[in-house]
């Protein structure tokens, strides 16, 4: 079993008190003992609507190595057969696991926002990124106050690349969570509606987002959508902050990574573009002129971060939609329909 943490390092980076023997160290980190693997280290942290701390028995019998508890749960928790890291509070822990993971590695970071595309640009990178070498990367949508940082603190000490997907629904939720991360390139993909409910115009969701500029490593880059319409917003921000590197992406003819060429089809597309002067030709497993903006903002962060660009481009035929995000699906109902009007149609689904 390799280690993902010695026990040692594991509560040193916690300031974690230990209660019975250690074990060597944890292969993993889980925060649900449903998904738990034997040898992981489990972190009750208390959510919105459930206490981890309730769950300590079933992450026991799950086969959890260590768990990390809150001291003030400890009088609660009862007698558990399992070795124990005491911290005063469990989120703040992994927070601190997170930092010093990220303190640890020598990986080419990159950081992914924006009011969509996220999931589908960190995916892309991931997949892209392993043709090349290894690649750590966030599960699923993990992009928040505990996902961020459990991310993290899963991160392999010797990957070459890792991808964070940041996301936030109120102001000043992004600046703490990227200052743990500390990308070397950040990707903001467009500017949308997706958060007017806490927001009140395009606005305010941009310099939100933009908050993802704070925590760029020194002399790091910001890949923007210059085809956005916040495009010029975000690149002022973007200096302000202190990023002397900010590169755009898109149809746009002073895009530095710029699609010169597409085709798309029923099930995949066709690509030219050219990448920091470099022209790039890449046939894109997933369909869709959405994939084929993210893919632009793919090539741009993989370039920067030095990754074999031919490599990278092959590895797009591969490319598939997730589960989702854009996955088609052919629906039969032949019922002797065969054509409608709009106004019709939306009549139909209202």
């Amino acid at each position: 079993m390799s280690l993902l943490w010695t026990s040692e390092a594991l509560v040193a980076a916690m300031d974690g008190r230990p209660l019975g023997p250690m074990p060597d160290g944890i292969s993993g980190i889980s925060i649900d003992s449903r998904s738990l693997q034997p040898g992981d280290a489990f972190f009750a942290i208390k959510g919105e609507a459930m206490d981890g701390h309730d769950f300590a028995t079933a992450a026991i019998k799950a086969g959890a190595g260590v768990l990390v508890v809150a001291e003030g749960k400890l009088p609660s928790l009862g007698r558990l057969t399992a070795p124990i890291i005491v911290v005063e509070d469990v989120l703040v822990a992994l927070e601190k696991l997170g930092v010093a993971s990220r303190a640890r590695s020598s990986a080419k970071i990159i950081a992914v926002t924006g009011s969509a595309g996220k999931t589908t640009t960190k995916e892309a990178l991931r997949h892209v990124l392993q043709a090349v070498g290894k690649v750590h990367a966030s599960a699923q949508s993990f992009n928040n106050h505990w996902g961020v940082p459990l991310t993290l603190a899963r991160m392999p000490d010797d990957c070459d690349y890792a991808v964070f997907e940041i996301g936030m629904n109120h102001p000043d939720e992004i600046r703490p969570l990227v200052k743990m991360v500390r990308p070397h390139v950040a990707i903001v993909t467009m500017i949308a509606a997706a958060h007017l409910g806490f927001f009140r115009n395009l606005d305010e969701i941009a310099k939100a987002k933009a908050e993802i500029f704070e925590g760029l490593e020194p002399e790091g880059a910001a890949v923007l959508n210059r085809d956005d319409a916040r495009f010029k917003m975000l690149d002022k921000m973007a200096h302000a902050a202190g990023v002397e590197h900010v590169y755009g992406f898109g149809e746009n003819a002073r895009s530095t990574f710029k699609l010169t060429k597409c085709e798309l089809h029923a099930d995949h597309s066709d690509i030219t573009a050219r990448i920091g002067g470099h022209e790039v030709t890449a046939r894109i497993g997933a369909p869709g002129r959405h994939m084929v903006q993210n893919v632009l903002a793919v090539l741009g962060a993989a370039h920067l971060v030095g990754a074999d660009l031919d490599k990278v481009a092959s590895a797009l035929a591969d490319l598939s939609a997730e589960r989702g995000r854009g996955k088609r699906h052919v629906l039969r109902h032949p019922g002797g329909s065969t054509s409608s009007h709009p106004g019709g149609l939306i009549t139909l689904i209202d």
